[in-house]
């Protein structure tokens, strides 16, 4: 053989010793490493059922479980094994049709592939759940899985607990490293997403064997890799139970919002958002259309208007101003504006002023003078020593950051804004160059300032503890210990400025105290509680047109010991000192003494709780939508009529078409009273208190 012939015979042999091996090495590697064939024979031969665990429990501040865990299930069906289904009688026991069937069993395949189990029915009701259990011969490839839900024992806080639902596609993508799998629950909003790995728990697994028609034969390897589910941890907050009680039924009817703080910890005792809904209405089978209502409720009533909105902080501000000024040392406590009904500083005549006389510090806080703090803080911005009105802006605004305004205070909820403290950029790019009299609004808590209701109560709280606070927050401690740090954040103590003295603090607590004893506050006295606050009346307006005014007020109490700092807001209510302010001396009470004293104050309760400040706009909307559900409702009975008819005269065309009965009647519907007394058929309106 030449030696051409021999080398190309070298090189075929070679070839083919190399295919043997790679082929070898793959059926080496197929049948003793890789488990893909391993998991795919397998799970035609066993049935893996996923445990979940009791979601943590949390408790108010004195042990009271604002929340519960019930047992459930869902029906779960993989697809692969659903052949032989009686799809017909399926459809009947779920009240669907069989193109809705088709569509969920599309979607199931999309979403988690046809082997593997995910949710066809969530959340069964215990009359649905027994009709199943009995008929699941029917369905091969369906189970029934044990589900732990939630219920809500005081049907309250539903905006400061949040909601838990099935996870999608877009949070599985989102939470990729965190072993989440389709038919798991988690915490959307609220503390159930803020703690969800505490909460969560652990999940278990069992593994049963099946026989060749998918029926369960017994355990596994006797269970020796099943894995126990391990519960979440219990919270413990600061919430008051009784107190949030207390500010749902006052806002009742009512826009806004009310946040409760300790000013010695920062632990928030209640936190109120109104119109609110009962947090059971998001459980259970007809969860997400309930939650379509909520979404598309023109009240907005999902959204946590405590920390989720904010607004121009009014009057209110002015605490803030008057403690600027006298540690800039522009006015002492002695320092005296004159008000003729209007600042004349700037030469328009705004703002205006609704008391005339001559004021100090003391008496502009208590009467609320505009054109005493429109003077302060021109004066503030036109120190010599700060050259530009752009440099002393930048002065202010510190102090103003220092308690924590102007950015995310970090509460511990999802979806806090941050609020707004207009800068000198800000302004340069608006105007250019600008000086005090641009930009006097903010004086009196107008303009651009805007905070949300958790900050001004936050400011609240500093001014009462005389220059500190604590972050706001509802979780004081986790059961077992913080494994993951998440309350470190709220042990450091904030402080304001330092050069600002007590003895500044004390001058605005005395005009605060005023407000209360003789000034515009002076009708929502506590008996027998010394009361520092600050009432505060915004302007607002939409789409150009002026609004009735909003009203606030913030307080805290007692002066010498405080104990809670509080703010309150109702939209489109007037006057601060005429809504705002009695709820406020209301809450302040009940937590101070643990109830509300005597018939008259029980009965100024009351009065504010059936009181409707429901914004006009906000009314004509609700009105809208329900004239549109009205005529809705009416096309569909009115085609079931038609439905009816001819299937009458289909049935006896030969006879005088015969009335319908009880077919042509609408009949009466059970509805769900889900937002707080909405009394939208309240004939006469009440006076705001």
């Amino acid at each position: 053989m030449s030696v051409f012939n021999q080398s190309r015979s070298r090189v075929i042999q070679i070839i083919f010793a190399a295919v043997f091996v790679v082929i070898t090495a793959q059926l080496v590697h197929l049948q003793l490493f890789s488990p893909k064939y391993k998991m795919a024979a397998e799970s035609n031969a066993i049935f893996r059922k996923v445990v979940y665990p009791d979601r943590g429990i949390i408790f108010d501040k004195k042990g009271k479980a604002l929340l519960q865990n019930t047992i459930s299930f869902d029906l779960v069906v993989t697809p692969i094994e659903s052949k032989g289904t009686d799809t017909l009688a399926l459809c009947n026991l779920l009240g669907i049709d069989t193109a809705e069937y088709r569509k969920r069993m599309r979607d199931i395949v999309f979403k988690n592939t046809a082997v593997r189990p995910s949710v066809f029915e969530p959340l069964l009701t215990p009359e649905l759940y027994a009709k199943l259990y009995e008929n699941m011969y029917k369905f091969p490839g369906f189970v029934l899985s044990e589900r732990k839900a939630r219920t809500y024992p005081y049907s309250i806080a539903a905006n400061l607990l949040g909601y838990i639902a099935e996870v999608d596609t877009g949070f599985l993508r989102k939470h990729r490293e965190e072993g989440y799998e389709m038919g798991d629950y988690a915490g959307m909003t609220g503390l159930e997403r803020s703690y969800e790995k505490v909460l969560m728990g652990q999940r278990g697994v069992q593994r049963f064997i099946k026989d060749n028609r998918s029926r369960i034969q017994g355990a596994y390897e006797n269970g020796m890799y099943d894995t126990a589910a391990i519960a979440g941890k219990n919270l413990y907050t600061s919430v008051d139970v009784e107190l949030q009680q207390l500010g749902e039924k006052l806002m009742q009817n009512k826009v806004g919002s009310i946040v409760a703080i300790d000013p010695k910890t920062g632990g928030i005792l209640c936190m109120v958002s109104a119109p609110t809904y009962d947090p059971n209405y998001l459980t259970g089978n007809q969860r997400r259309k309930h939650f379509a209502e909520l979404l598309v409720d023109p009240r907005t009533p999902l959204n946590n208007r405590g920390l989720g909105t904010y607004y121009s902080p009014g009057s209110t501000f002015k605490t803030v101003v008057g403690i600027v000024g006298l540690t800039e040392g522009v006015i002492t406590t002695h320092t005296s504006v004159s008000c003729a009904g209007f600042f004349p500083g700037c030469g328009n005549g705004k703002p205006k002023c609704l008391d005339k006389g001559t004021f100090t510090l003391r008496t502009a806080i208590a009467h609320s003078d505009n054109t005493y703090f429109a003077t302060v803080y021109k004066r503030i911005l036109d120190q010599n020593r700060y050259g530009t009105a752009d440099s002393a802006l930048r002065i202010f605004n510190k102090y103003a950051y220092s308690f924590g305004l102007g950015d995310r205070l970090g509460v511990d909820l999802p979806s806090e804004k941050k609020g707004n403290i207009p800068t000198s950029q800000f302004y340069q790019k608006r105007y250019g160059k600008f000086n005090s009299c641009t930009i006097i609004s903010n004086a009196i808590g107008q303009g651009e300032v805007n905070t949300t209701l958790v900050q001004l109560a936050n400011v609240m709280a500093t001014i009462a503890n005389k220059g500190w606070y604590y972050t706001p927050h509802l979780v004081d401690s986790i059961e077992g210990g913080d494994e993951y740090e998440l309350l470190e954040q709220y042990k450091v103590k904030h402080h304001a400025l330092e050069t600002i003295s007590d003895s500044v603090y004390e001058a605005v607590h005395d005009g605060m105290q005023g407000v209360m004893e003789f000034g515009t506050g002076a009708a929502a006295q506590v008996p027998g509680i010394v009361v520092c606050g600050k009432t505060g009346t915004v302007e607002n307006y939409s789409h150009g047109i002026k609004q009735k005014d909003h009203a606030f007020f913030g307080a805290f109490a007692p002066r010498n010991n405080p104990r809670i700092a509080i703010a309150v807001m109702c939209e489109n209510a007037g006057f601060g000192a005429q809504s705002a302010a009695p709820i406020a001396s209301l809450m302040i009470e009940k937590y101070l003494r643990d109830s509300i004293a005597g018939d008259e104050r029980k009965k100024k309760a009351e009065e504010i709780s059936k009181t409707n400040l429901i914004p006009a706009q906000m009314k004509a909307e609700m009105a809208r939508r329900d004239s549109l559900k009205q005529v809705k409702e009416m096309q569909q009975i009115q085609k079931k009529i038609e439905d009816n008819s001819e299937l009458n005269n289909d049935e006896e065309p030969e006879q005088e078409p015969r009335p319908l009965k009880d077919s042509t009647k609408k009949k009466p519907v059970a509805h769900v009273a889900v937002l707080i007394n909405d009394d939208k058929k309240r004939k006469t309106r009440h006076n705001i208190l």
